[in-house]
């Protein structure tokens, strides 16, 4: 999978232009072999995505209408399947769009993406990368005669997000491009690339893995979606490779350490390093000091709060994913900062699970901490917790796995608890699962 995500980035010059799709293959661009997405559309303003959005689920911009909306839906129970056989199959250019980030030719836009640094913004492509996904899906199995789609396509995972190293400026427009590119009976993986303009070529900037689930009209239960079938060998293997992630998602969970005992590798790490915390001038357990440049886990933690507005809305009156992906990966940016001393800079996102939807009016609990760290490099969890004013009782919607790395070297991060050593494990684990390591160049990253 990390190989597949390194030649999708490596992508040949000029991959945007009309009528052409995704590479696969090798990193040598003269060997690369591409294939065509046929009568391909004008690229859509990113601006235009989540209107269009509204317009396939009939969703309104008016918060005050959102309860007529969502009864209307109902209504659209019927055109739901009754087996995946019963619909039509798809290709994978059936859902193939480009979207198109104007940062250099709409000032105003910018704004909206641009950093004190005068970079862009991470936490706004998170935004877009989710809105664009669905949108994706909503290709793969849209309905010619249905104005509204009965479907409710909402995101259940993040499954890796790998940044390539070139630069990002936010005087240079950007354009996103992907397609679906495995489809199980109520699932689908959506893979999305995005470029930046680079004098006459758009040139590759993050590779990104999505997994969107289908659900009925009220967003109540499971629903089928069009199965898919690859047309060239290079379309096979994004199958087969869908497959396989599936099959590494559920083995990475059978041994998630909140099921299993950890390996006998990672519990000597872990009581090498209690060892490395008692204090040699005393013969005692209980006496612990921290070794040479080094931190304890609980000094560096973060917390914010938000209250989740309206505004915030996605088209099914929940907040918005994006939203909450932002948020997240700006309080481990800060977190990462802080920690380091020194600017960091995202390298890969991966295993974001939306484990329960957040309601309008929610609390917002956000919780970061640094859980491993190694020379440069900075893993960062963030766990997300909700909860109503009227109701007191914390439950958990996501946990956010970031990879940052620093202008200098970070220190060593030590747990205290064995609660916090199989934190420290677990993002040891999630480090371990990042691309071959990257180059540490202060103009190829961005900032929140």
């Amino acid at each position: 999978m990390r190989r597949a995500a390194l030649r999708l980035c490596a992508l040949s010059k000029g991959l945007l232009t009309p009528g052409r799709g995704l590479t696969q293959g090798s990193q040598d661009p003269g060997k690369q072999r591409i294939f065509y997405i046929h009568e391909a559309c004008p690229p859509i303003h990113v601006n235009h995505v989540r209107d269009k959005l509204r317009e396939v689920v009939g969703a309104s911009t008016n918060w005050r209408d959102h309860v007529k909306a969502m009864e209307e839906r109902k209504l659209l129970h019927s055109f739901l399947a009754e087996s995946q056989k019963a619909l039509p199959p798809r290709r994978m250019k059936d859902s193939y769009i480009e979207v198109l980030l104007p940062l250099g030719s709409e000032p105003e836009l910018r704004e909206k993406y641009l950093t004190v640094q005068n970079t862009v913004r991470f936490g706004r492509i998170l935004e877009d990368l989710d809105s664009i996904g669905v949108l994706i899906c909503y290709m793969h199995v849209k309905i010619a005669s249905v104005k509204m789609s009965p479907l409710s396509i909402v995101t259940a995972l993040v499954d890796k997000i790998d940044m390539c190293k070139k630069s990002l400026s936010p005087e240079q427009d950007i354009k996103f491009c992907g397609h679906v590119s495995w489809v199980g009976k109520t699932s689908m993986e959506v893979k999305m690339q995005m470029f930046q303009l680079h004098g006459d070529e758009f040139s590759p900037v993050l590779d990104a893995t999505f997994v969107m689930v289908a659900r009925d009209s009220e967003n109540k239960g499971p629903a089928f979606v069009n199965p898919l079938i690859p047309e060239s060998p290079e379309e096979e293997e994004l199958f087969k490779q869908g497959e396989l992630n599936k099959g590494r998602r559920i083995a990475f969970s059978s041994v998630s350490l909140l099921k299993m005992a950890p390996s006998t590798e990672e519990k000597t790490t872990i009581h090498e390093m209690f060892l490395n915390t008692l204090d040699p001038k005393t013969i005692s357990f209980q006496s612990r000091i921290l070794p040479p440049n080094a931190v304890w886990m609980e000094n560096s933690k973060l917390k914010s709060l938000e209250i989740c507005h309206p505004q915030e809305r996605n088209i099914f009156n929940r907040i918005f994913g994006g939203f909450l992906m932002r948020k997240a990966y700006e309080l481990a940016w800060v977190t990462a900062c802080s920690f380091s001393g020194s600017r960091a800079f995202v390298v890969a996102v991966d295993d974001i699970m939306f484990q329960k939807p957040v309601e309008v009016g929610s609390l917002l609990f956000l919780s970061s901490q640094v859980c491993f760290t190694q020379n440069n490099y900075i893993q960062v969890r963030v766990h997300s917790e909700v909860a109503s004013l009227q109701d007191t009782e914390h439950m958990t919607t996501n946990v956010f796995h970031f990879t940052f790395m620093s202008e200098k070297e970070v220190p060593l991060v030590f747990p205290r608890t064995y609660g916090e050593s199989m934190l420290y494990l677990d993002g040891q684990r999630h480090f371990n699962s990042m691309s071959v390591p990257v180059t540490l160049r202060k103009d190829y990253f961005m900032e929140p």
